[in-house]
Order: structure tokens, then sequence, then C-alpha cells
């Protein structure tokens, strides 16, 4: 501490040498020399650790305390200057040097000026620190003399000593005037903020006391009125906010939520909507992801093990992987898998997100109409939720799931909005990272999801939508990869679907070949799977009677389970005949051989058709018989010929329905054939449309096509020459043991087909 001329004070002294000090004291003037130390903590201080300013104090009274404390009561009387210590003695003995008063001649009007200052300074300082009281401030008031009022001020003030040694250093009135001053202003200043900050502090510890208590009595009215849920539960929201991965916005939104809910009635209408909204809000995966597996030979393995063939497929999700681990990032491109039922597209995407250890969502979209199932309804109708794509995120708890829009082509629009159009915003990568759900209102990144849809055809998907996604072909299967299939795949399935055991059934390849040939018409593996269960379910009856221990399935005891043959492949004719050609169409179900036959007849110039043929394969027959009229001479036609005779065209299984643009060169060669009286051969198949002046254009569905010929046992196939390219692509299994004639002109298909 630090004491000023005029002040009393009194201290405990406990050091030795201290206590000596002021026992010498007492025993001659009383009198004793107090400066201060600069480091407190220094217990034998020399010096250079006191100030050089100190006060000369008159010892007013000495008390004995317990523990060797002395307390003595001491009086400031003048300033004096340390010169030095005086040899080693019991106690510290200094040699001092007073200061004497500068004697400042101040002109009175400045003397009352400087007073009046540091009245109206000193009385700021009190309003800020009212704690001083109003005696002090009645003394300050009364006291006119400037050294007596400063030295009154300085002692009162409650400052650390540091400021009051410059006080005390300060010889002259002016000098002191100026420090006593400065240090009133920055005081007031620093008071001023402490108390402003003390005050928001008190007012926010006062609102929060004031919501305790109100929330606490809201609580308790609640609990009379049987409501105390609603507090519970929005506090168990709060909670479930806290550990929530979101963004700011998104929480902010929540708690918005939740302080509503707060204030509704359980009873109301209102709340269960809320509730709903904020329990969705909560459990959706805003920032949750899901760490993918990036191991390309794990996924190419798991993807082999799972199906067989599929190439195009399995090269593009590899590809897709390879491309995500270079680039670190999570854009996912949007696949559309295009092809017959039962090929394994739904499975196949199953499969993928197994092999890159994605979380599987599945959205059927066919039969769905209403714009709401994509987008969600707003909150405002009654029974809102949010639309599937919201739904399947949030079951699936991440934001970068597998998602699969099965049947995207079997979707529908009504006056509830166009379904196709919703979808634009999901299925486009450079929209779909702000997707917006109605009853979300927030929007949702789905730029991570990897999109997989399927589809039959893709005609019927809606051509803005096709513009988004990048299609693979998922094709039919050939006779030895429905083997395959059924060998690794679909065999063991069935046995554990029916309790059989590895060992108490089998099926020889043989029975597999001809299930496949004689009991199934399809593209996929579907109804292949059927008939293996119903052989598995027969055999499963008779190995739990005890009959047999185990059934084994050969094609001489098939029909014992499966019943009659059911289809058989219409064969390649034995003998060559006019009028009767093959042709290669395309079905839903695979490839199919059709037979086409004409007739000329005496008669007045009728063209006739039957068998159920579509617009396209009218228009063909038409576009063949000018054709044939416009080469008729080369083919020394009478010119009256096509007055005195009528035409007609049958393609057998009238019931049937039958149309594209595939018979037009198989027409056209079968009518020639009757008109001019020429055998077709009857181990060639064609197909191909045809033009006016007799050019062949390209088709699709080569493959099935070719498969088609070759179960037929047809041994020359006639293709347009600008397939040639599709014909590459069929695997060599399906090409083995076939003469594929490509076709530019009509002359080329009936140099192959003509018996010469």
């Amino acid at each position: 501490m630090t004491i000023l001329p005029g002040m009393i004070a009194h201290f405990d002294i406990s050091r030795p040498k201290s206590i000596k000090a002021v026992e010498k004291a007492m025993m001659e003037e009383q009198k004793i020399f107090l400066v201060t130390q600069k480091d407190v903590e220094q217990e034998e201080p020399g010096q250079d650790d006191l100030y050089e300013i100190g006060i000369v104090a008159q010892i007013k009274q000495v008390i004995k305390l317990q523990n060797n404390i002395i307390r003595i009561l001491v009086e400031g009387t003048e300033r004096a200057k340390l010169r030095g210590f005086l040899g080693e003695t019991e106690y510290l003995h200094a040699e001092i040097c007073l200061q004497e008063k500068e004697q400042e001649e101040l002109p009175d009007e400045v003397k009352t000026g400087l007073v009046r200052g540091i009245q109206e300074t000193f009385l700021k300082y009190l309003a800020v620190n009212p704690k001083l009281g109003k005696e002090l401030q009645k003394q300050i008031a009364q006291t006119t003399d400037l050294e007596k009022l400063m030295d009154l001020i300085a002692n009162n003030l409650p400052v650390p000593y540091q400021e009051k040694q410059k006080i005390l250093e300060a010889v002259t009135l002016t000098d002191r005037y100026e420090v006593l001053v400065a240090l009133l202003l920055r005081e007031i200043e620093v008071t001023a903020i402490k108390n402003e900050f003390q005050a928001k502090v008190k007012e926010r510890v006062d609102k929060n006391q004031k919501e305790y208590i109100l929330r606490e009595q809201m609580k308790l009215i609640r609990e009379e009125l049987g409501e105390d849920n609603t507090e519970s539960d929005a506090d168990g929201y709060l909670e479930a906010l806290g550990k929530l991965k979101a963004n700011k916005a998104v929480k902010d939104k929540i708690k918005k939520e939740i302080d509503r809910f707060k204030n509704i009635s359980s009873s109301s209408s209102e709340s269960a909507v809320t509730r709903g909204y904020i329990e969705t809000l909560l459990e959706l995966p805003w920032d949750k992801a899901s760490k993918d597996n990036k191991d390309l030979s794990n996924a190419e393995r798991i993807l082999n093990e799972d199906h067989y063939g599929l190439w195009k497929v399995k090269e593009r999700m590899l590809e897709f992987l390879a491309v995500r681990n270079l680039t670190k990032k999570g854009e996912s491109p949007i696949i559309c898998l295009v092809g017959p039922p039962g090929t394994g597209k739904t499975s196949i995407a199953r499969s993928v997100a197994k092999a890159l250890d994605k979380k599987y969502v599945r959205i059927c979209l066919g039969g769905v109409r209403d714009e709401a199932e994509i987008r969600g309804h707003r909150k405002t109708y009654v029974g809102a939720m949010p639309g599937r794509i919201v739904n399947g995120l949030k079951s699936a708890g991440v934001k970068n799931p597998l998602m699969l829009l099965d049947e995207i082509d079997k979707m529908s629009s009504d006056y509830k909005g166009d379904t196709a159009s919703a979808l634009l915003e999901v299925l486009d990568a450079e929209q779909n990272n702000k997707f917006r759900d109605h009853y979300v209102e927030l929007p949702i990144d789905l730029s991570e999801v990897l999109f997989i849809a399927t589809a039959n055809s893709v005609s019927d998907i809606p051509r803005p939508l096709l513009d988004r996604m990048e299609l693979i072909e998922v094709t039919s299967y050939t006779e030895n990869e429905k083997l395959h299939i059924a060998k690794e795949h679909l065999v063991a399935k069935q046995l554990e679907r029916n309790g059989l055991q590895k060992g108490q059934l089998t099926i020889s390849d043989k029975a597999l070949a001809k299930i496949i040939s004689a009991y199934t018409r399809e593209a996929g593996v579907r109804n292949l799977e059927r008939k293996l269960g119903e052989i598995a379910r027969k055999a499963a009856r008779e190995v739990y009677e005890g009959k047999k221990k185990t059934v084994r399935i050969t094609e001489q005891n098939l029909e014992k389970y499966l019943g009659k043959e059911k289809y058989s492949f219409d064969k390649a004719n034995t003998s060559d005949e006019i009028g009767i050609v093959r042709g290669l169409a395309w079905t839903s179900v695979g490839g199919d051989t059709l037979e086409i036959e004409v007739n000329v007849m005496p008669g007045k110039g009728e063209f006739q058709l039957t068998g159920q043929l579509g617009d396209v394969m009218k228009e063909s027959a038409q576009a063949g018989i000018s054709y044939i009229r416009s080469v008729s001479e080369e083919y020394n036609i009478p010119k009256d010929f096509f007055k005195e005779h009528d035409i007609h065209i049958h393609i057998p299984e009238g019931a049937v329905p039958k149309d594209g643009p595939s018979a037009g060169i198989t027409m056209a060669t079968a009518m020639l054939s009757a008109i001019i009286k020429k055998p077709v051969r009857a181990n060639v198949a064609m197909t191909g449309e045809i033009t006016l002046r007799g050019r062949v254009l390209p088709i699709g569905g080569l493959k099935e096509k070719t498969l088609a010929a070759k179960n037929a046992g047809i041994k020359t196939i006639c293709v347009p020459k600008k397939n040639e390219k599709d014909i590459e692509e069929i695997s060599a299994e399906i090409k083995k043991g076939l003469n594929i004639v490509f076709v530019e002109q009509m002359q080329d298909v009936l140099d192959v087909a003509f018996v010469k």
C-alpha cells in the first residue's frame, strides 16, 4: 500500500526487521519512514526493490497480536526521498531527504478554478461510485484549500497502490492536480464501462430467472390440465437438435419451429402438424453421409458373384467408382437401365449398392400420377407428408444412398400435375443440390445420391427426362446365359427358399436347357425361376413324405414335374417354297421368327393384309409392292398383271398383334417370289425396312433377332449394312454357326434368298 500525507491507516507487520524498526521508532520520536515495495513477493527488499519517494509517518498506536504480528496505526505527515541504506543492522536504517514544498505562485483565480475543477470531476466520480457516501461529498464541497482537497480525494480513492504512488511522487500542486484529475477521469470511464456490463449481465440474469419462473408456472398449469407432454417433447426435440449434423440455416429453422410448438396447446390440431414437421426435419440426414467402399477389385468381385453377364452395366459402375476415387467428389451420374422384364435391372442396382457399401433405397414409380408423390404436399393441407424422394432419404439415414427409381417409364399424368416434370429437378445434376420438397420447405442436397432408374421401354419415357439420364441397355439373355444364371444363382436360391439341402435336389444341365427352351419364353429369367420353384416344391414334398431321399431331375423325368412342353420354336422349313419367307421380329420377351406367306390369285388387283398387322407393317407392305411394280420389267412381269391378280399377305398367329419396321424386305421378297414363282431358300431369314427405291434401312433388337434365328435352325440371315456395328457387339457364342449377310439394296436380299 501507499500512504499519502494526511492519511491515517493501520496495517499488520510480521517481518522481524520491520518489527525491530517500529520498536526502535517508539523508543525515539515515534516517527517512521514508509516506502512502498515494487514487488510484493520480495521478502528481503534492497534499495532497487523500493520506490524512491515515500512518506514520513507518525506512529499513533501499536497493538501486539497473536503469532508475533504487530498492528500499527500511522498518520502520513510529509513526503521524503530515500537516499540510501546505512549499514547492516537488525532493521532497515535509511538516510532520507524531506521533500520541501515547492512554493508555486498561483493566483487565487487559478487556485479557485483548480479547486472547482477537481470538485466537479470528483462529483462525477461519485455519481458512478455512489458507495463512497454523502459524508465525503460534504467534506469535498467544504474544503477550499487545493492541497488539502487533493490529499483528501487521493486518500479516499479506492485505486491500486501504483496509482497512489504516482500522486505521492507529484511534488508540485499542478503536477499533483494533473495526475489526480487524469486518474479520476480514467476511473470514471472504467467504472461507467463496468457498470454498463454489470447492468447487461444483471438484465440477462433477471430475464433468465423470470423465464425460469414463468416456465415452471406454465409447467405446473400444464400438469394440472394434463398437457405436460408438450414441454417434455420440446425438450427432447431440442436435445435431438443439439446432436443433429446440419448447417446453421436448417438448425435455426428447426429451433424456430420448436419454439412455436412450445406455445401451441397440445389439444390443438396445429400441434400434431408441427410435431410431425419437426420430427421429419430432425430425421432427415442433412450433413450425415456414409463412407463408400473405394476398393475397385472388391466391387468387381461382388458384381460378378451376383450377376452373370451384364458386362456393360458392370463396366459403367466400375468406371464411375474409378472416377469417384480419382476426383474425391461425391457427385454421381444418373443411370437408366433399359431392358425387358426379368433381366436383372433391379437386382443389379442392389448389387451396386452392396459393392459400394451404400445404403439402398427403392422407390417404385409404377402408376404414380400425382406430382406431390415426388415433391411432397404443402404443410397447410390435412394429412400432408413429404414426397417419396425425401422419405427415401429419411429411411436411408444418410445423404448419399443409392436410390433406385423403379419403373420410371410407367409413370402417368393427370390433372394433379405431370409427375415426370417433377422428376426433372431430382435428376438434373445442375439443380438437385438444392431440391425443394413442398413439405420440408428447406433446400435438400441430392447431388451425392447415386440415382439408378429402370425402364422396360425408352419410348415411354418423356424426352426431357430421358435427356438427363445416361442410358445403359440391358438386353435379353441367351439360352447359354440363362443356363449359367440358373446353375450359379437360381437353383441355389430355390433350394434355400424351399428348405432343401444341397444334395437333396439336383437338376442336370440338359434338363435346365429343356426348361429354358420348352417351358419358358421370355427375355429375362423370371419364369425360369418360377419353374425351378415349382420343381423344388414338388421335390420338397417327396423328401418330406419320405418317398425319396434325393431327387434328380433329368431330361426324361422333367415332364413328370412340369407337365407337357409349352413352347416350341418354329423351326426352319425343310424345303424351299414359293411365297413363304422367314422374318425376324423383336418382342417384349425377346426375339422371334415370323413366317410371312403370300398368295397371288386371279382377281381385280386387290391388295389384302391379314394377321393383325399394325400401321407400320401395312405401310411397309405398300412400299414393298410399289418397289416390285417399279422393277417389274426386270423380272418380265406382264404390265397388266397387277390389274388382273389379287395379292394376299398373311402372317400366322393372327390373334397376336404385330407391328414394327423389321418386316419390310421380308414382305417384299415373299411378294416377288409369289409373283415370279421363284422359290425362297428355307434356311434364310431376314430383317430390315424397305424404301420405295429398294434401299434397306437399319432396325433395332438385333441381338434378340439373331438369337431367335439360331434357335429356329436358320443358317443365313440378311441384316441391313448399316447395322454392321451392332452385329460386332453381339457375342461370338450367338453368331457361331450363322452366316450373316449385310445388304444395302433389295437386289442384295434377292440374290441371297432366291434359289438359284
